[in-house]
């Protein structure tokens, strides 16, 4: 049952004619083709065979079509977009801190007051925003995509941990922070750091699952 497998890579071939990233593209359809053979021994032809991956995958054209398509989303475009998304956060997160310290007003307070009651939903939503970095990425460059979530991931964080180190060294008075900066809120920053990559990479598998 090998025959469908290398014509249907074959046309996918020819159809992606100079893409960039043909071979990621070529080994990550091969390796879904791989696993629909095996769940295909209830296939008494090859026809059927080929008929089972055109109904899971789609034709090689329109596959050849959709990656033609995702070449208009450069992965340095993806990058800096998440990277100035990010720093839109930080950036917005610390003149809402700086107001709040500086100026007092009666509905900044009442709006302070109200996010740093919420410190475990803020939290979860930007967990949610690094699983977002991750499935955009995987879903629109595929296995080609893992350098790119690394270098993103990587520049994305700058801003937190300068944040971490500005406050851990006081250059950023701690009462600002109140009543946000406990033992707790501290510990649990660090371990919501520490679980970021693995979010946004699982993110990225559910992305790459999802282009196919």
């Amino acid at each position: 049952m090998e025959r469908p497998k290398s014509d249907f890579l074959k046309q996918l071939n020819n159809g992606l004619g100079s893409h960039q990233d043909k071979e990621s593209i070529l080994q990550e359809y091969e390796s879904h083709i791989d696993e629909i053979l095996l769940e295909s021994s209830d296939c008494s032809t090859e026809e059927e065979v080929l008929e089972r991956i055109v109904s899971r995958l789609g034709s090689p054209a329109e596959i050849a079509d959709m990656w033609k398509e995702e070449l208009s989303v450069t992965p340095s475009n993806m990058k800096w977009l998440f990277i100035l998304l990010n720093i839109v956060f930080f950036g917005s997160g610390s003149i809402l801190t700086l107001a709040h310290n500086l100026y007092d007003w009666s509905w900044l307070s009442a709006l302070w007051g109200h996010l740093t009651s919420l410190p475990t939903l803020i939290a979860f939503l930007y967990l949610f925003f690094w699983a977002l970095l991750g499935y955009e990425i995987g879903k629109g460059f595929g296995h080609g995509g893992r350098t790119l979530l690394r270098k993103t991931f990587l520049l994305s964080l700058i801003p937190n941990l300068l944040l971490m180190i500005l406050t851990v060294f006081e250059i950023i008075p701690h009462a600002w922070f109140a009543p946000l900066l406990t033992k707790t809120f501290i510990i649990a920053c660090i371990i919501f750091t520490i679980i970021l990559y693995p979010v946004s990479w699982l993110g990225y598998r559910w992305g790459r699952k999802a282009s196919i």
